[in-house]
């Protein structure tokens, strides 16, 4: 069997679908590795660092493509490169029903199967194939650092001869792993932290990294996978009022919340932002996908009443040697899934498989790509 792992093309990607570390661990799969040349520069891997491992190297990738049983990335395949897949060959990326329909109609025209990560189902058994939280891993630790770079006073409490510089105050909306790992890392550099969610079983999670949680007088919200439920404009507004106080408050503001297949939640208004101090930031790590803070811009630092808004956009690429790393992982995981005994096999009776396809040999799977489609 082969697998082809193509260089992103997507503006700003920096990881890779393979790092040489795992090469090894494709190949006990009874794959024969194939990398199209500079795939890894971005994320420090040279092409003599895949050859190293056992890899072959390319600079025809649309051969390769054409001849893949398993085609992994990080993005989604390009049409073009979507559209000459040999039948029954399999893709794994993240992949999103709206964002890249285009790609999607080429994998399904050329009656191959995709699998997603942006699907895989969040239960115990897939916990190693899950890819959007060991992604939101470094996507918080960034996002974290980044803040303390831009705010111009230190976090800890600093006791000295001269006097004592108070610790600075964070506050985290938004208690999922990239939240939880924003939390950690304030933490530890020695800021006051309190982190916030609308899912009531997040309090004991955001103790437990040294975090004090913040309890609104609202009503409970709770969605399905681990993820938050999407809320109504009464109680979002409510929300924002009870907020607005702790968020005056505090030095550093980070938004986390998104809700799967939908706009990030509008949870702070421009308004809300009025009592922040001068020299206050916010990171809006939420910004890619539609934004949780009014005015923020992804990739872009924005100033507003003396408050710095950082924007995030394709946060985990910014540390893609790690970042990578951990997604190879992920893609060895999946793999396991679908190989057996050096063969293909598409399961879809396994929850894992069929939570994660939405595409199996060119039959739409998912309902979110049957809309997009107009099959639904």
């Amino acid at each position: 069997m082969q697998l082809v792992v193509p260089k992103e093309t997507r503006s700003g990607e920096r990881r890779v679908a393979a790092t040489p570390a795992n090469i090894s661990k494709l190949t006990k799969f009874g794959f024969e590795v194939v990398i199209e040349s500079d795939a890894g520069v971005s994320s420090l891997y040279s092409d003599e660092n895949y050859l190293e491992a056992g890899a072959k190297i390319t600079k025809d990738i649309a051969s390769a493509v054409k001849n893949a049983d398993v085609v992994a990335s990080v993005s989604i395949l390009s049409p073009e490169l979507s559209k000459i897949l040999k039948s029954g060959a399999v893709c794994l990326s993240f992949a999103q029903a709206k964002r890249d329909k285009e790609s999607i109609a080429a994998i399904k025209n050329a009656k191959a199967t995709l699998l997603s990560f942006d699907f895989v189902p969040r239960i115990s058994r897939a916990q190693s194939a899950d890819a959007l939280t060991s992604q939101a891993t470094v996507s918080g630790y960034h996002t974290m650092v980044t803040a303390a770079s831009l705010l111009p006073k230190m976090f800890p409490l600093v006791m000295t001869a001269s006097g004592t510089i108070r610790p600075s105050r964070v506050l985290v909306i938004g208690a999922g792993v990239a939240g939880l790992q924003v939390m950690a890392v304030a933490k530890k550099l020695g800021a006051i932290v309190s982190g916030y969610d609308v899912r009531t079983a997040s309090k004991d999670e955001v103790k437990s990294v040294g975090a004090t949680f913040i309890e609104l007088d609202l009503p409970v919200v709770e969605g399905s996978g681990g993820y938050a439920k999407e809320m109504d404009q009464e109680r979002t507004k409510l929300q924002q009022e009870l907020l607005t106080p702790h968020i005056s408050a505090t030095d550093v503001l980070v938004t986390t919340a998104a809700v799967p297949g939908r706009p990030a939640p509008r949870l702070v208004t421009a308004a809300m932002l009025k009592g922040m101090k001068v020299g206050s930031v916010i990171a809006d790590m939420a910004a890619e996908s539609g934004g949780n803070v009014e005015g923020s811009v992804p990739g872009e630092i924005v100033e507003l009443n003396g408050v710095k808004i950082w924007g995030g956009l394709n946060i985990a690429s910014a540390m893609a040697p790690d970042a990578s790393f951990l997604y190879s992982g992920n893609v060895i995981s999946l793999l396991s899934f679908i190989v057996k005994e050096e063969k293909i096999v598409i399961d879809q009776e396994d929850e894992v498989v069929s939570g994660s396809a939405l595409l199996i040999n060119g039959e739409v799977t998912n309902d979110f790509v049957k809309t997009e489609l107009g099959q639904g």
